[in-house]
C-alpha cells in the first residue's frame, strides 16, 4: 500500500521556519516532521511514499537524495575526492517526489500524482501534523465499510483556559487551563482511500477539504474513523514548540516505532 503526503503549501502561519524551507521540512529533534509521520507509516508496515511537492520542493527533494550520507557517519577524503559510508543508516522506503505546482490547491496536488498511486487502497495525509492513531485499524476499518473514502476523525481539545463564573458571575468558582472542546468532530487528516475517490476532482484549483469531502459525504462514501488519542497539527510557532518539548521529554506520543 502506498501513503501519498501533501507537502507542497507555504506555511505562511509559520512563517519564523518556513522563509527558508517548506513546512513539512522543519523539525522536530532534528529531523523533518515529514520524516516522523514517514515513520509512523513504516510501523504499520506502509513504506511506499508519494510525496507532493511544491512551495521550496527541491529542499525535499535533496534531503531524501542525501539521506543515507546525512543519517551515517562518514569519512571525507578531500584529496581523492571520496565519501566512505561507515555503518550505513537506511530506512527500507521508496519516495517518490513529485513536483506538484507552487499554487496547486490540496486536491489538484492529489490528482496531479494519481499515476503513481495506481489501481489500490491508499492512504492519504498532510506533512505537516502527528499523531498516534492505529493506522492498521483504520485501514481494516474502510474495508469492512465498503466506501470510497475513510477521514479519521478527531476532538482536539479547547486552546484556551475557561471560567466557571460563580453566580453573581464576579468570582471564578472553577478554571481548567486545557479545557475540553466543545465536542465536535473534525477532520483529523489521516485518510484512507480508493482511487476512484480522485474522479472528484476537478482541476488543480480543487480544494479537497471542500467539494471533494462534501461530494463524498452526500453520496454516502464517506466513512469517519474516531480517533480519541493523541493529535497535534503543526500550524504554529506554539504548536512546533509544543512537539519539540514532547520529543526532548521523551514523552512523544506520536513515537510508535
Amino acid at each position: 500500500m502506498k501513503a501519498v503526503i501533501l507537502a507542497g503549501g507555504l506555511g505562511t502561519r509559520l512563517s519564523e521556519e518556513t522563509a527558508l524551507r517548506p513546512k513539512p521540512m522543519v523539525e522536530i529533534g532534528g529531523l523533518p516532521v515529514l520524516w516522523h509521520i514517514m515513520k509512523t507509516y513504516a510501523a504499520h508496515g506502509i513504506d511506499d511514499f508519494v510525496v507532493c511537492c511544491g512551495y521550496k520542493g527541491t529542499v525535499i527533494k535533496d534531503w531524501f537524495v542525501n539521506y543515507r550520507r546525512r543519517m551515517s557517519d562518514l569519512t571525507v577524503d578531500l584529496g581523492r575526492d571520496e565519501v566512505t559510508v561507515h555503518t550505513p543508516h537506511d530506512e527500507p522506503w521508496r519516495v517518490t517526489l513529485v513536483d506538484t505546482g507552487a499554487e496547486t490547491m490540496t486536491g489538484g496536488r492529489l490528482a496531479r500524482v494519481r499515476e503513481h498511486i495506481g489501481d489500490e487502497t491508499f492512504c492519504l495525509t498532510y506533512g505537516d501534523g502527528v499523531a498516534d492513531v492505529d493506522l492498521t485499524a483504520e485501514i481494516d476499518f474502510h474495508r469492512q465499510q465498503g466506501g470510497l473514502a475513510t477521514m479519521l476523525a478527531v476532538q482536539p481539545p479547547g486552546r484556551f483556559g475557561a471560567l466557571v463564573l460563580g453566580p453573581d458571575e464576579t468570582r471564578v468558582d472553577q478554571f481548567q487551563e486545557k479545557p475540553d472542546g466543545d465536542g465536535a468532530w473534525i477532520n483529523g487528516g489521516y485518510f484512507v482511500l480508493e482511487p476512484a475517490a480522485i474522479d472528484t476532482i476537478t482541476g488543480d484549483d480543487t480544494v479537497w477539504e471542500q467539494g471533494p469531502l462534501r461530494d463524498l459525504a452526500h453520496r454516502g462514501e464517506l466513512s469517519a474513523f474516531r480517533h480519541t488519542g493523541f493529535w497535534q497539527p503543526m500550524d504554529t510557532l506554539r504548536d512546533k514548540n509544543l512537539l519539540e518539548n514532547l520529543w526532548a521529554a521523551g514523552e512523544a506520543p506520536w513515537k510508535v516505532w
